[in-house]
């Protein structure tokens, strides 16, 4: 089933709060801003409400309930959109709080409740009629569309910004949360809004410190002198506290006097003491590094093109030193605002990819944090595309029946879905140029990290479309995660299949009862009963304790053959890379998968621990031998154990061609129509192998588990086509001849 849901950044839920609870509750305005342990979801409303409940990407997000007083831009529904309110050029004049005090008290009064209106904006939000629909967005968005001057002037509203800055609420009012890691598209406006962020919360906190960092120093610098600091410049006087210092520094900005709220009850009156009460804030930035701010307490770490930090420098490293900046033990005092798109994956790529992934709020540990302590948040191309924005900041995905009149004032006649798929399509034969495409304006979390073509031996083309298209799909109507556990604990008795989203296992296909744990067994030694249905493929592992990061995992796949019954045919139906805490419990789970399913194992035999394991345990019959040596030319070892060696360089070409073929005929569109109806896509639904095969290179195949393990899968289903002919012996025959010339037979002499 294709997700209907892949083209909205947030859905609707209504079934956290019983109503009973939300009325009386938001009656009493007793809603606490944070994170809601009983009902599971983050409260971002600061007046006491929740209205919707917003679940983004896993995180259930509650707004503040739709006040009665709602600005709108005019009566008419299809003139009501975002427009900043007009600063005034009286105001304007002022520049400092200094300067406030000392106007006539007739003055104050004409222009305290705007004032008064700005501050409440900030910190409880703002809500505006926008098509029609009440539209909520937060403080910090509002300072950032109403009071940040960027390149182009005032930002435009985006949708897309919306959910962002909804998100980013959310990781500040979590407690468990260190912030957010936003996997974007090029010029989506991070840069700005991360800037925006440094000055909106220095201008606010006391005794803090807030860092900035790039992908190099240079940038960083950059971001802080032609971005942080103009928009602190250009902040009206009620919001700016007094600098220290010039108005254009180059390292750091400080704010030793804050600005004082201004209310109708202190609007007359001038307290000097509290007015020279120095905040003592700093905005900084530092150059890229793995210890950058290492020892440093911050506030806020605004970390931007954090997907290109390029060699030596770790963004990984960095991330492991700067969290301690942000926690006092247990406690979370500060928050990372981090945004990048991806480079390569061998310029950086790699450690944001796993930032990002460790980063998932639906895998949490114990403490009820994510691995990273970050959020991730992905938002695809379509929904922050320029060109593509509306007037209501709401993208145009599909091309339009009419034009659509464009948040730039011009007309937008074409889909931002169908431009992006005119530009994939005409760099469909350049591998690189359309991957450099797609990590900047990326669909999908696999379009972002796509990586450099140049390595792979196989059919790029036809592994992204299989990539692509598994993206479109619901994962759990197709994937099942679990685990294989002995029956009551019993070895060698019958395997048990348990769904478990902590399990290592991901199956696409479960075999009719009649067929699981058909094992034969014969004089006390057990041989697979559905040897004519598939076979697995393993690259195993011998130690269990190595070098952090240094380990490869242990790898198994399972391959269905054609068949008539009901099942699919030439099918990947089993995925399993993991490296459990020991190699026993890898031999077991890989043994139990086996059994579960009947079928034999092809293993690589350059690590023979599991194939010891399968023998002594009585199931040396499930281990295949090598395909391409007839019995009586097999090593005593191979004998003994079965499997393959890696060494060979007949084995490795036979394992990459076999990669290869298979790729062809039953990875993404087959559009002669051989292999299935024409058209149609493959049914590959495994991400991991995918990406595995994309960057498998032949001379290095340590690297790629999950490519050895299902090579081998397919070459034990085609073990026939590898099989040695025989060589034909010369046998003369020779037929006796006989004299019968007389009465008596005689054989004739040769």
């Amino acid at each position: 089933m294709q997700n209907q849901n892949q083209n909205s950044l947030y859905i609707k839920v209504n079934s956290v709060v019983p109503k009973q609870a939300m009325v009386l509750k938001n009656r009493k305005r007793s809603w606490q801003y944070g994170y809601n342990e009983k009902y599971d979801m983050v409260i971002i409303s600061r007046d006491g409400t929740i209205g919707d409940i917003y679940n983004i990407n896993n995180l259930k997000v509650a707004l503040p309930s739709t006040p009665k007083e709602i600005h709108k831009r005019s009566s008419e529904k299809s003139k009501q959109y975002w427009e900043a309110s007009e600063y005034s050029k009286t105001l304007k004049r002022i520049s400092t709080i200094f300067q406030w005090h000392s106007m006539p008290n007739s003055f104050k009064e004409q222009w305290v409740d705007y004032i008064e209106k700005e501050f409440n904006k900030r910190e409880f939000g703002y809500w505006f009629y926008n098509n029609g629909i009440p539209t909520y967005i937060t403080g910090s968005h509002y300072m950032y569309i109403q009071w940040t001057k960027i390149d182009i002037g005032l930002p435009d509203f985006r949708e897309a910004n919306r959910i962002f800055y909804l998100y980013w609420e959310a990781c500040k009012a979590d407690k468990r949360s260190f912030g957010i890691c936003y996997l974007k598209i090029r010029r989506s406006g991070f840069s700005y809004m991360g800037s925006e962020e440094c000055v909106n919360l220095a201008t606010l906190a006391k005794d803090a410190r807030i860092g900035i960092l790039s992908k190099t120093g240079s940038d960083a610098k950059k971001m802080f002198t032609d971005k942080v600091v103009p928009i602190s410049n250009n902040y009206p006087f009620f919001f700016k506290p007094i600098q220290d210092g010039m108005d254009k520094p180059k390292t750091e900005l400080a704010y030793r006097v804050p600005a004082a709220k201004i209310t109708k009850k202190n609007m007359f009156v001038i307290d000097e003491t509290e007015e020279l009460e120095g905040l003592d804030t700093t905005i900084d930035w530092k150059n890229t590094g793995d210890n950058s701010y290492d020892g440093e307490k911050l506030k806020l770490l605004v970390h931007d093109e954090s997907g290109k930090w390029e060699r030596p420098d770790n963004i990984l490293n960095n991330w492991r030193v700067t969290k301690t900046c942000l926690r006092l033990g247990s406690k979370v005092i500060g928050k990372c605002m981090m945004g990048s798109t991806s480079n390569a994956l061998d310029k950086g790529g790699k450690n944001f990819k796993q930032l990002f992934n460790d980063s998932d709020v639906s895998k949490r540990n114990s403490n009820g944090q994510t691995k990273s302590g970050l959020y991730s948040l992905f938002v695809p191309m379509e929904w922050n595309m320029e060109g593509f924005i509306d007037q209501y900041g709401m993208p145009v995905l599909e091309n339009p029946k009419l034009p659509s009149l464009g948040i730039d004032g011009e007309m937008i006649r074409q889909g931002a879905i169908n431009y992006w798929q005119n530009e994939v399509d005409s760099l469909s034969n350049d591998p690189d140029a359309l991957n450099e495409f797609y990590r900047q304006f990326p669909r999908t979390e696999s379009h972002a990290f796509r990586d450099e073509s140049k390595q792979s031996i196989f059919n790029l083309t036809k592994i992204y479309q299989q990539i692509d298209y598994n993206d479109s799909l619901i994962k759990e109507h197709f994937i099942t995660q679990g685990s294989f556990s002995w029956k009551d604990g019993i070895k060698d008795t019958k395997v048990i299949w348990t769904p478990n989203k902590r399990g290592r296992f991901f199956v696409t296909y479960m075999p009719k009862v009649a067929l699981q744990n058909n094992v034969i067994k014969k004089n006390g030694k057990f041989f697979p009963g559905n040897e004519h249905l598939g076979s697995f493929g393993c690259d195993s592992y011998d130690i269990s304790g190595v070098v952090v990061g240094k380990g490869s995992n242990g790898s198994l796949h399972g391959l269905t053959k054609f068949s008539m019954e009901e099942m699919p045919s030439n099918h990947f139906f089993l995925e399993y890379i993991a490296r459990p805490q020991t190699a026993e419990i890898f031999f077991e789970e890989v043994l139990m998968a086996c059994v579960f399913f009947g079928m034999p194992i092809l293993v690589e035999n350059n690590k023979p621990r599991l194939l010891y394991h399968f023998k002594n345990r009585g199931y040396r019959g499930f281990s295949l031998n090598r395909p391409d040596k007839t019995f009586s030319k097999l090593s005593k070892t191979e004998k003994e154990l079965g499997g393959i060696p890696n060494t060979s360089e007949d084995v490795k070409q036979s394992h990459a061609s076999a990669i290869e073929s298979y790729i062809e005929k039953y990875v993404g569109l087959d559009m002669s129509g051989i292999y299935r109806t024409e058209g149609d896509m493959g049914d590959s639904y495994f991400q991991r192998t995918l990406e595995d095969w994309a960057k498998f290179d032949i001379n290095n195949r340590t690297k790629f588990d999950a490519s050895i393990s299902s090579g081998l899968a397919i070459m034990a289903n085609q073990k026939h086509l590898y099989t040695p002919s025989r060589e034909k012996t010369k046998i003369s025959i020779k037929f006796a001849t006989y004299n019968n010339t007389d009465s008596r037979s005689r054989i004739n002499n040769r």
